[in-house]
């Protein structure tokens, strides 16, 4: 469930006409309501009754304003770099909710989350581990670490998001990783306190949850079984939602599946859920530019592949409704954007609203990889981002300008 919906025809995000934003903060930008962040988080957290901590995914959606209203409802971050660090502690975020994961770590990203105190870096190759090792014994501490293991499962979705199989580039192998623990185990500055496991994203099945982590419990007892003893189990996320005809998991449905499996480990589960959060409580925002007729109808819309990549990327489908409903009279066309390519799309011969120069589009689904995603190509200035609560909008990032477009640039 989401809260954008037609109210007499005229699509509302709460009880804001979405209409009435576009007219003050002018177009494109993203949109997102508060009441279903909250409701989709809730319902995600409240499905696990297992000891749990849920660290949203930061690269999902990674306005301090989504991350602080997370923070409020007592959830942690999952971050892949130093920016989503520093954005998470910006935004009020426990430092001891937070879990790091990412191949290619700096080793100035890792003091800075060691000196930040969190709760957990996900190590994900042996090189890395020698890194953190020597960072920590820099500034005198230990680092809290746990491993990402690969257990090789086909998480049977698109080929870019699958981050579980042998030949993806994330984690170490897990017939390979008691050799790494037992490494870390010989460290001065490393402390081993987890396992961590993620095996992709949009997965729309929880067989493929339930196959890592019952190769993770073999791992586990392994590790049991040469002294090593673990507090938290980091399953990532992964959960799909639904883009079109989708029919992903209800999180009750995935967590009694992942609980199921879990009742004699003994630790702490870490869920790093993103997208099934986001994706439904966020919208672009569009105009109209042009139609025209070639060989195909075509709809010039203001928002292009820079504001929203996963079309161009994913061959991702969002659906298109008119803002203002003036009839439920659809065309097939390619929605494009201004960029100077063919593969800038919104929607590629598909049903859309018949529309004209000057008519306002929802892009739906689009609150996960929106604009995070999103980049200055072809010299655009990034959109706005609005947040609803109520019958009130807030303007949670500024629209960027020309000027800030060529900040930092210079001619020798």
């Amino acid at each position: 469930m989401n809260h954008f919906q037609y109210k007499d025809d005229i699509l509302f995000c709460e009880d804001v006409a979405i209409a009435d934003i576009a007219a003050e903060v002018g177009t494109p930008f993203y949109l997102y309501s508060t009441e279903t962040l909250t409701r989709h988080f809730k319902a995600f957290d409240g499905a696990f009754s297992h000891p749990h901590i849920t660290c949203f995914a930061t690269k999902a959606c990674s306005n301090i304003a989504v991350l602080n209203l997370f923070g409020e409802l007592g959830g942690g971050a999952d971050i892949v770099s130093g920016g989503e660090l520093f954005r998470a502690l910006k935004a009020g975020i426990d430092p001891k909710k937070i879990v790091y994961s990412g191949v290619g770590k700096s080793k100035e990203e890792m003091r800075f989350a060691l000196e930040s105190g969190i709760l957990m870096i996900n190590v994900e190759s042996h090189q890395e581990l020698e890194a953190l090792q020597e960072v920590a014994a820099g500034l005198g501490i230990t680092a809290p670490v746990s491993f990402r293991v690969n257990p090789d499962v086909d998480p049977k979705t698109h080929a870019y998001i699958s981050t579980g199989l042998a030949k993806n580039k994330f984690g170490i192998p897990i017939q390979e990783a008691l050799h790494s623990y037992q490494a870390a185990e010989k460290m001065s500055h490393i402390e081993i306190i987890g396992v961590s496991c993620h095996i992709g994203s949009q997965l729309t099945d929880v067989s493929p949850f339930v196959e890592s982590l019952q190769k993770v419990k073999v791992f586990v007892e392994k590790l049991n079984q040469a002294g090593i003893t673990i507090s938290y189990l980091d399953l990532g996320g992964g959960v799909g939602i639904c883009y079109n005809d989708e029919e992903p998991p209800l999180p009750a449905i995935y967590a009694e599946a992942l609980e199921r499996e879990m009742h004699d480990l003994g630790c702490t589960l870490i869920l790093e859920p993103g997208r099934v959060i986001v994706g439904n409580a966020g919208i672009l925002v569009t105009k109209v530019l042009f139609t025209k007729q070639g060989g195909k109808k075509f709809v010039i819309v203001d928002a292009g592949m820079n504001d929203l990549a996963r079309p161009s990327l994913y061959g991702a489908y969002h659906a298109i409704k008119a803002v203002n409903r003036k009839n439920d009279a659809v065309e097939v066309a390619d929605v494009v954007g201004p960029i100077c390519e063919t593969g800038d799309f919104l929607a590629k011969e598909k049903e859309v609203p018949v529309c004209r120069s000057g008519d306002l589009l929802a892009v739906m689904s689009s609150g996960a990889y929106g604009f995070t995603m999103s980049s200055n190509y072809n010299s655009r200035p990034r959109v706005a981002e609005v947040l609803v609560k109520g019958d009130v909008f807030h303007v949670i990032r500024k629209r960027e300008t020309y000027d800030s477009l060529i900040a930092g640039e210079m001619i020798p």
